[in-house]
């Protein structure tokens, strides 16, 4: 009998989430699925296992009596951070892993899935461990975003530049002239309330105290960072702060990431492969540095995140990541959970910047205005873009 709290709709959307993951991976060679050009860029082979060791760790284990781990190897192979778990492949040698091969990968989640789903419909999923399934998914659908990310860095540094998708989606565009929404001093609640999941950086609702703002109803456009290029946005150090102005240097940093210049014209690679950079897309793929440098050279800054969650009622969001000039940092009353899950967020609020929104690679339903993700500043491969504010 399926205990009252688990109902067909919440396997279904297991299952959903779960394949979701493997589509991601269908347009795949199986040559692609093992390699990691760059640190940050984890193998697609990778992703698949460890969202299965999350569940299989995290789920299964504590709470499925009799429960018969997979590989016990795969502890070591598939752990990402979680010091509480144990040792663990260090994460630059993820695309040395030849074994477990691809095929391996897909038994694992084929077994891990096949018990996830009769465990569901035990006695032994209880009305406690539904927020722990809630993260598992949630963290899955996270490495679903960063599986599209990770593999666009993988096609886009192929000197051939393979499409990963045919299938064209059509284009957001948007005006070069962007409008300014003015916003009036005043206290404002931020964080997440109400029903359904957040991760615990969200928590807890809070007063908030702003002076009066502007903020753009639009994304910043390629023609307009095009501006800030062809003004010789990337020689000249007054805009940019001293870290900033250091990677600009050490990494002779031209443009955004994925953009060439080829007989006389910008070309960026995209998921549909190379193409010529489209004036009035959405800039995309730019660092903190950047967005920084690019809005003091228009007059003008980034959102705090405050300011960006108090306005995005009255804009549309979610076609990039939007950098804020908020460090990443807790909410009045934040409280870790204990244990491993409480190494999920908080031991990363140190030296990374919130990004606001979403991206057109989030998953469908894994987006919130109140929604806190966060990246080191000299980091281009999320899908991000700039509001600028003042």
């Amino acid at each position: 009998m399926i205990p009252e709290i688990i109902t067909p709709n919440l396997i279904g959307k297991y299952l959903q989430i779960r394949s979701r993951s493997e589509k991601i991976c269908a347009p795949l060679e199986i040559e692609d699925y093992v390699v990691q050009p760059l640190v940050d860029v984890s193998p697609p082979k990778w992703h698949l296992g460890h969202t299965t060791w999350f569940l299989e760790t995290f789920v299964l284990l504590p709470n499925f009596p009799g429960y018969q781990v997979f590989d016990r190897q795969y502890n070591f192979v598939f752990n990402s951070y979680y010091e509480t778990i144990g040792a663990r492949v260090i994460r630059t040698d993820r695309g040395n892993l030849s074994r477990p091969s691809v095929s391996d990968v897909y038994e694992y989640r084929k077994y891990v899935d096949k018990h996830m789903k009769v465990f569901l419909e035990s006695e032994f999923m209880t009305e406690a461990i539904k927020p722990l399934l809630e993260l598992g998914l949630n963290h899955e659908q996270q490495h679903q975003e960063l599986l599209m990310m990770d593999i666009k860095y993988i096609l886009g540094h192929n000197p051939l530049f393979p499409a990963y998708t045919k299938e064209k989606k059509s284009k957001k565009l948007f005006s070069a002239n962007a409008e300014m929404m003015c916003f009036s001093e005043g206290i404002y609640e931020i964080g997440f309330e109400g029903e359904g999941f957040c991760f615990d950086n969200e928590l807890s609702r809070h007063k908030v105290y702003l002076t009066d703002f502007e903020i753009a109803n639009h994304l910043v456009t390629n023609q307009e960072y095009l501006e800030f290029m062809e003004a010789g946005g990337y020689t000249d150090f007054k805009h940019w702060h001293a870290e900033g102005w250091d990677w600009v240097k050490e990494n002779q940093a031209k443009a955004p990431l994925y953009w060439h210049y080829i007989e006389g014209k910008w070309v960026n690679y995209t998921l549909h492969g190379l193409q010529e950079v489209d004036p009035n897309e959405a800039v995309c793929h730019i660092n903190f540095y950047e967005a920084s440098a690019y809005a003091s050279w228009k007059g003008m800054r980034l959102p705090t995140e405050e300011e960006w969650e108090v306005a995005s009622r009255d804009f549309n969001w979610g076609d990039r990541w939007e950098w804020t000039n908020s460090a990443y940092l807790p909410y009045p009353h934040f409280k870790k959970e204990a244990g491993a899950v409480g190494e999920y967020n908080g031991k990363f609020m140190v030296n990374q910047m919130v990004l606001r929104g979403a991206s057109e690679v989030t998953p469908p339903g894994h987006s919130r205005n109140t929604y806190r993700n966060f990246f080191q500043a000299y980091l281009k491969w999320q899908f991000t873009g700039i509001r600028l504010a003042r």
